[in-house]
């Protein structure tokens, strides 16, 4: 396991952006310990229904403030009461905030730095996401709205396939976005056409064009992508094959150097003039397991190989440094992340046989 500062991306150990913690079903009233960015969390609900994390111990005297079941704080139903969640120990209440809001034995005095450090958290797309940023600092920009498919009429939602804790950076998940020569071994691409990539600030697109022997319906057809990330977290992939569809993998580090890892696809299985079917459900289902099966053959690798510091990476490969480039703004300053655009944005294209082009 190879850490940030092995490959020299920056100060921060953690990158900045949106990351996945995990399906909006994980977060309800009963507080959850959860662990990411090398920390412990606390993910819980409040009455509202809104979802919230917290750093998980508390400031008085260091209780985790999910792990317990036998207080009669939680057995009596007051481990949340409102939108603040309450120690089992003492009974000290944190507001959404972070701030305490109450002390049951000492309701006049409460000290200023009695509070938790609190996460912005977003529910989309039956999704929870969490802003990270080891400057404390509020979010660069706005969640994504997932194409705005997500409950579109004629789309199938997502399943969220989880795919395993991997011992690997997220650096080198985000190397497939260079990784033109994967596409044949790993996930039969044939009949190539054309692959690029483009850098702007916090995004980077991946363009596809090629055969593929799973995912399009006749050997003929070609599947064409539109791939990109907007920040360090989650992939995101607009799909023209057999269906449309709309992929989203998710990448979270759980310590410097471990990443968790999730897959879903959503599906369009008619025009939104119809009501969806039980067959079309079905259809979607089984061509999300095959999106699920062509990530997991990614998966497999990652899952077993050692940490690439420095890639032996010949011109075909892909423009492996800029991806490694552009990945080091997250963890580095604001300011510092600006010095990185600047360097870096543009459009790369390692092949295009498209009609008309002279061959790459």
């Amino acid at each position: 396991m190879a850490t940030t500062q092995d490959y020299g991306f920056g100060e921060h150990d953690f990158a900045r952006g949106w990351f996945m913690i995990g399906p909006a079903t994980d977060a309800t009233s009963v507080p959850a310990a959860i662990r990411y960015f090398g920390k412990d969390l606390v993910l819980y609900r409040g009455e509202s229904g809104t979802p919230y994390v917290v750093d998980a111990y508390c400031p008085h005297m260091g209780a985790h403030i999910a792990k317990n079941q036998t207080s009669y704080i939680v057995l009596d139903g007051n481990h949340v009461a409102g939108e603040s969640i309450r120690c089992p120990f003492h009974g000290w209440s944190f507001g959404p905030d972070g701030a305490c809001d109450h002390i049951p034995y000492s309701p006049d005095f409460i000290p200023k730095a009695a509070r938790l450090r609190h996460y912005p958290v977003v529910e989309r797309a039956g999704i929870l996401w969490m802003w990270h940023d080891e400057e404390e600092c509020e979010p660069t920009h706005e969640l994504a709205d997932f194409g705005g498919h997500y409950g579109e009429p004629g789309w199938v939602e997502w399943k969220i396939d989880y795919m395993g804790d991997l011992p690997v950076h997220g650096a080198e998940i985000l190397d497939n976005m260079a990784d033109y020569a994967h596409f044949v071994p790993i996930h039969g691409a044939t009949d190539w056409q054309y692959f690029a990539n483009e850098f702007k600030g916090h995004v980077i697109h991946q363009y596809y064009s090629a055969g593929h022997r799973t995912l399009t319906a006749n050997p003929e057809d070609m599947l064409v992508l539109d791939t990109w990330y907007e920040g360090p977290g989650f992939l995101q992939s607009e799909m023209a094959g057999t269906f449309d569809s709309f992929i989203m993998i998710a990448n979270t580090p759980i310590e410097n150097g471990t990443t968790r890892s999730w897959h879903g696809l959503m599906v369009k299985v008619h025009d939104g003039s119809r009501e969806t079917t039980d067959e079309d459900r079905a259809n979607a289902l089984a061509y999300q397991e095959g999106s699920r099966l062509a990530f997991a053959q990614d998966v497999e690798i990652w899952a077993n190989k050692r940490p690439c510091l420095n890639p032996m990476a010949i011109p075909k490969d892909g423009p492996f440094g800029k991806v490694r480039q552009w990945y080091s703004q997250f963890h580095k300053s604001r300011a510092e992340a600006v010095k990185v655009h600047e360097r870096v944005n543009g459009l790369v294209v390692t092949l295009d046989k498209r009609p008309g082009k002279n061959a790459a």
